[in-house]
């Protein structure tokens, strides 16, 4: 988990061009400044690349937070 949490930190900070941005398991959009729509997907589109995933639309309506993210990219990854 503390791997997936870092490699989505530098995402984070790659998507929305701030080095000193600090994600945490409980951060959400309205957390981060400059998460709007463009940004969402931006982000979305970051993480699969980095995690060389394909997220369902469903499955990213679904999540309220980082942590959310987390477990569904932990059980991404154990898919064979």
């Amino acid at each position: 988990m503390d791997d997936i949490i870092g490699r989505l930190q530098n995402v984070f900070r790659d998507v929305f061009d701030s080095e000193d941005l600090v994600i945490g398991l409980q951060t959400t959009a309205a957390d981060v400044e400059g998460w709007d729509s463009i940004n969402h997907v931006n982000l979305v589109l970051a993480v699969e690349r980095e995690f060389k995933v394909r997220l369902s639309s469903s499955a990213i309506a679904r999540l309220k937070n980082v942590g959310d993210l987390v477990t569904l990219l932990g059980t991404a990854a154990r898919k064979p």
